[in-house]
C-alpha cells in the first residue's frame, strides 16, 4: 500500500488533486488509532497527515486553541492541562477497547466525534468545534467557522465534519473551545440496584437542580471477575450506579449532600472524591470493563444510542437474549454491549431492539471477518440516506475520501 506523507495544506491539495485525476481513492489517517472501526476501505493508498502537528495558537484567556489536524491528542491535552483547562466533552480514548495504543490525533478526535459521560451537560465534539480548514474532494482548500461563535461565516458547516469519519474532507487545522477544569468533583455511588431502579435513580438525579455532569450504571455481572479500572471502588461483579457533580469544591460538596438526600429511596449513597472520582469516570468513558485485555476482550462490542427512558429495558433484553454484558452511560441514553461471538455479532437482535425504541447501534469492536459481513454503522432510512449522500457528494463527488468506510458496498455512499 502506498503511503503519501504530507507536510502542509498545500501538499494535501496536490495529493487530493492527483488522486482525483487518477481516480485513486485515499484512506486518511493520522496515527491510525481508530482504523479498526468501520469497514475496510476500497483503496491501496494512504494519505498520512501526522506531520501536520503544530499548535497554531493557544489563547488560554480566550478559551480557544487552534491546532493542526495531525497533532497528537495526548500532547494537546497535556498542553491545555498545564493551564488547568480541558476539552469539556471528554474525548473517548478508544485504545483500551480496540487493543491499540495512543490517543490518536486531534483530527481523528473530531472525525469520529466520540464524547464521554459529560456530554449530557457539555455536548459533544461538534459543539466545541468553532472552525476548520480542510481540503475538499474537489482538491480545493476551504475554511469554515472561525475563532468566535458570533458572526462567524460557515459555523454550522464545520459541524458536518465532526463525526463524518473522514468521508467529507481532509481536515488540516481546527479551532476548538477549551474550558476550565473543575476545582473539585464528587461522585455518589449506589450499590446493588437493578437496571430499572438504576434508570429511575439516574433520571431523578439528572432532573434535579444539582447540575449532575455524569450518570452511569454498571449492572451486576457474572463475567467480570472485577470491574476493570475501578480498583477497590466496586467489589467483584456488583452493580454500581454512579453520579458525578463538578465545580467549585464547596459547591460540589453541598450539591452532593443534597443529591444524596434526594436519592435516599434508592439506598445510602457513598461518596468518592476528586482523583478517585476522575479515575472512575475515565474507566466509564473508555469502557474499561470491556477492554481488549480484559475478561471480555474477545467479544464484539456495540455502542447503542437510545432514549434514556428506554435504556434499561433495551439493555436487559439484549443481555437476556444474547447472554452478553452491558453498561449504561449518559443516564441510560448510551448503552455499551459486549456480546458473545457468533456469525453476525448478534446484529439482527441489536438492530431490531434499537429500531424499536428509535435508537441506533454501531459495531465498535469486531474481527475483520465480522466487519466484512455486518453493517458496522446503523442502516439509515431511505430519505436520510439520500440526504447524507447529497451532502457527501457536495464535498467529495468522486468518493476519494475513505471510500467504503461507512458502508460495505459503497461505491459512493456515506
Amino acid at each position: 500500500m502506498d503511503t503519501l506523507r504530507v507536510r502542509d495544506a498545500k501538499d494535501v491539495e496536490e495529493v487530493v488533486r492527483a488522486a482525483i485525476a487518477n481516480e485513486q481513492p485515499l484512506e486518511i489517517i493520522g496515527h491510525g488509532s481508530k482504523r479498526q472501526i468501520g469497514h475496510a476501505m476500497a483503496t491501496n493508498a494512504v494519505l498520512d497527515v501526522s506531520a501536520l502537528n503544530a499548535v497554531s495558537s493557544y489563547e488560554p484567556n480566550e478559551l480557544i486553541i487552534t491546532v493542526e489536524a495531525g497533532a497528537p491528542l495526548a500532547d494537546v491535552m497535556s498542553l491545555i492541562d498545564s493551564k488547568n483547562q480541558q476539552f469539556a466533552f471528554e474525548p473517548m480514548n478508544t485504545a483500551p477497547l480496540l487493543g491499540a495504543s495512543g490517543l490518536g490525533t486531534i483530527g481523528g478526535m473530531i472525525a469520529v466525534g466520540l464524547a464521554g459521560p459529560r456530554r449530557i451537560r457539555a455536548g459533544g465534539a461538534r459543539d466545541h468545534l468553532l472552525g476548520a480548514h480542510a481540503v475538499s474532494g474537489f482538491g480545493d482548500s476551504f475554511k469554515t467557522g472561525g475563532k468566535v461563535v458570533k458572526n462567524v461565516t460557515g459555523y454550522d458547516l464545520c459541524k458536518l465534519l465532526a463525526g463524518s469519519w473522514g468521508t467529507l474532507s481532509v481536515m488540516t487545522e481546527v479551532t476548538l473551545k477549551v474550558m476550565p477544569k473543575p476545582e473539585g468533583e464528587r461522585t455518589l455511588l449506589l450499590r446493588g440496584l437493578d437496571d430499572a431502579a438504576a434508570n429511575k435513580a439516574m433520571t431523578a438525579a439528572l432532573g434535579s437542580p444539582f447540575d449532575v455532569s455524569g450518570a452511569a450504571h454498571l449492572p451486576k455481572s457474572a463475567f467480570r471477575a472485577k470491574t476493570e479500572g475501578l480498583g477497590a471502588i466496586a467489589s467483584q461483579g456488583e452493580a454500581l450506579t454512579v453520579l458525578r457533580l463538578e465545580g467549585i469544591t464547596a459547591s460540589a460538596v453541598h450539591r452532593a449532600a443534597s443529591l444524596r438526600e434526594l436519592l435516599t429511596p434508592f439506598g445510602t449513597a457513598g461518596v468518592v472524591e476528586d482523583d478517585a472520582s476522575a479515575t472512575l469516570w475515565a474507566a466509564i468513558r473508555d469502557v474499561l470493563p470491556f477492554a481488549a485485555n480484559g475478561a471480555l476482550g474477545a467479544w464484539p462490542v456495540w455502542r447503542i444510542v437510545c432514549p434514556p427512558a428506554s435504556g434499561a429495558a433495551l439493555g436487559q433484553h439484549l443481555a437476556r437474549e444474547t447472554g452478553g454484558d452491558v453498561l449504561y452511560d449518559w443516564g441510560g441514553g448510551l448503552i455499551w454491549a459486549a456480546l458473545p461471538p457468533n456469525a453476525d455479532a448478534h446484529a439482527a437482535v441489536v438492530r431490531r431492539r434499537a429500531d424499536a425504541v428509535g435508537g441506533h447501534a454501531m459495531l465498535v469492536r469486531a474481527s475483520d471477518d465480522l466487519r466484512r459481513g455486518v453493517a458496522v454503522f446503523h442502516p439509515q432510512p431511505a430519505g436520510i440516506a439520500a440526504l447524507n449522500e447529497r451532502v457527501r457528494a457536495s464535498f467529495d463527488p468522486k468518493t476519494v475520501f475513505n471510500r467504503g468506510r461507512l458502508m460495505q458496498d459503497a461505491a459512493g455512499a456515506a
